[in-house]
């Protein structure tokens, strides 16, 4: 299992419908197999994510947060590692709004 506690990640790309961008930083800690993190920068003011991390890394996440116009949206998430040649992990999102208009997207998050 990967261990991502105190790993730090930043998004790299987006579909133009989500909220995440490069200025934002996950600061990710790790207890078991029980993932969490809270994030803000860029669009949003506040935000939270929880989930698990399987054997193989892939983590299952629920994720709700506050933008700058005050608007709290909630989603979920399944994001799967590729370790990088330099040992760093990208992380290949798939996600979906669970308010609002519950749209798709997907993102690429790199460890810094």
């Amino acid at each position: 299992m990967i261990n991502y506690n105190d790993k730090k990640f930043q998004a790299v790309s987006n579909s133009p419908n989500g909220e995440v961008n490069s200025e934002m930083i996950f600061h990710y800690k790790q207890e078991g197999n029980r993932l969490y993190c809270h994030y803000f920068g860029g669009k949003i003011l506040e935000g939270w994510l929880e989930g698990q991390v399987s054997q193989e890394g892939v983590i299952q996440m629920n994720y709700t947060q506050v933008n700058t116009e005050g608007i709290q949206n909630a989603g979920k998430c399944t994001s799967t590692p590729e370790v990088l040649s330099n040992g760093k992990i990208r992380l290949h999102e798939a996600w979906q709004w669970t308010t609002g208009d519950q749209s798709k997207g997907t993102s690429i998050l790199e460890e810094i």
